[in-house]
């Protein structure tokens, strides 16, 4: 996400006092807030809605914005580090930004997951970095600002409870946790983001109000593990009702559940999904794997019969409700009869989108030093080939679609009468969508009736526009 929007406007503006050698100046503050901000936000949409809040302390600060890194005076680069890949993406990025110093911009910033965890090998590396924060409140960012000038924040916390919207206007995120208790074997989100902690749900009711004034009208709840929320707070899973007050605001058309955890999805919850009408047909649930004794070593709570029983009980109650998961390919033990196990349930076609990550090896977690590691070569062929099937039982799938009528919201005019969107059963960015034709203009954020005549690239849907 290298383009910020500002869908949302800050109620008011609050005057930031700072200080140099403890001496407040009003000067200086007018210098630094006339400086540009560039954002670059890397990862899980839990990082980009941190991003968003970061930019709301920001603008109540006096700064602005630009889309362009090479017009910003400070670049600040929100990372991710949850794999070695997303490592390798975060400190290119950084790379890449560093190079705008030697044109305008003047201070270079780095947040989120890469400092939390990775401070004392990355910060060597990079010399070009003139602040490290880590996962901290969005406060944080503000006075990292002042200290690359040499300043000091010395006023009142900030208001941290607004966020400047960078999604396209229609939808929304809504982060309902922070953190994880899981303790999956490969995953090192609970060293970084620390233990499960809800959000009260007055807050989230008020911050969806909010979002939906802002112009959205699909909220999409987000978490490590959407499930679990309430467990800490109230002592029990209290996700479906949380789902029952959402559904109550005016304007909210849809309500998106991702990342929900085998192990909570109950007949309760599945229920809502099929027949609360402001719900999305739409549940996204990590298996990881299919195998027993894949899932035991991943310190998965889940097992095969009780996967197969979770897909075969949202089917009965919403045939049409599109299921997403991800599967990790090479777990440390897999051996061929695991991977069959788990090719042959992707054979069965029972799932509508499907992610496919191969294993990454991280130090800290259990899985680290478990033996036999499965080879990067054996890895990467058995990847590719549950990819290429799981293309095929997608392109399968999308055929149910033909000759339907779907409920598709405007998303974008790549060319003159011609429209992309997405319907209930895609979610923005990561599952396919629907391209449409138009004789008459359509709107962006807008909700069309569309004839779907045939598929696109195996995965995406062709129509027009009833």
């Amino acid at each position: 996400m290298r383009k910020t929007q500002n869908n949302t406007t800050p109620a008011g503006s609050a005057a930031t006092p700072f200080s140099k050698g403890g001496i407040a100046s009003e000067s200086l503050r007018g210098v630094l807030t006339s400086k540009s901000i560039g954002f670059v936000s890397l990862g899980c949409d839990k990082n980009r809605v941190d991003t968003e809040r970061m930019m709301y302390v920001l603008q109540i600060a006096g700064f602005k914005f630009v889309t362009d890194p090479a017009a910003a005076d400070i670049i600040i680069v929100n990372t991710c580090s949850f794999i070695c890949s997303a490592r390798e993406e975060s400190i290119n990025t950084i790379i890449e930004m560093a190079e705008h110093k030697k044109g305008r911009c003047e201070k270079l910033i780095v947040t989120g997951c890469l400092p939390q965890k990775f401070l004392d090998e990355t910060k060597p590396l990079l010399p070009e970095v003139d602040e490290f924060i880590g996962v901290l409140g969005p406060e944080q960012i503000l006075q990292a600002v002042y200290r690359s000038y040499g300043l000091s924040w010395s006023g009142a916390a900030p208001n941290t409870g607004g966020r400047i919207v960078s999604t396209p206007k229609h939808y929304a995120y809504l982060k309902i946790a922070e953190g994880c208790s899981n303790k999956c074997a490969y995953c090192n989100i609970p060293e970084i983001r620390g233990p499960y902690r809800s959000v009260e749900k007055e807050k989230l009711i008020t911050e969806a109000k909010t979002l939906l004034k802002g112009g959205a009208t699909e909220i999409i709840l987000v978490a490590q593990d959407v499930t679990r929320y309430g467990t800490d707070l109230y002592k029990k899973p209290i996700l479906v009702a949380l789902i029952k007050e959402l559904s109550k605001i005016d304007g909210l058309r849809y309500i998106r559940l991702h990342y929900c955890y085998p192990e909570l999805v109950s007949d309760e919850l599945i229920q809502e999904v099929a027949n609360n009408p402001k719900v999305a047909k739409y549940i996204e649930i990590p298996f990881q794997h299919i195998s027993d004794k894949i899932l035991k070593r991943m310190n998965r709570a889940s097992n095969r019969t009780q996967i197969k029983d979770i897909v075969a009980r949202i089917r009965q109650a919403g045939p049409d409700i599109a299921i997403r998961t991800s599967f990790i390919v090479g777990f440390p033990g897999e051996n061929g009869t695991d991977y069959k196990e788990l090719y042959n349930f992707v054979l069965e076609g029972k799932i509508d989108h499907i992610g496919i990550f191969e294993y990454s090896r991280e130090k800290d977690t259990a899985a680290y030093g478990m033996k036999p590691q499965i080879g990067r070569f054996v890895k990467k062929r058995r990847v590719n080939k549950l990819a290429r099937l799981a293309q095929a039982m997608a392109n399968q799938n999308n055929k149910k679609y033909l000759n339907k009528t779907l409920t598709v919201v405007c998303e974008g005019n790549p060319e003159p009468n011609l429209y992309v969107g997405r319907s209930e059963y895609s979610s923005p960015l990561v599952d396919n969508v629907v391209y449409f034709t138009s004789d008459t203009e359509c709107n962006i954020g807008k909700y069309y009736d569309v004839h779907i005549s045939d598929l696109v690239n195996f995965y995406d849907l062709k129509g027009e526009k009833i």
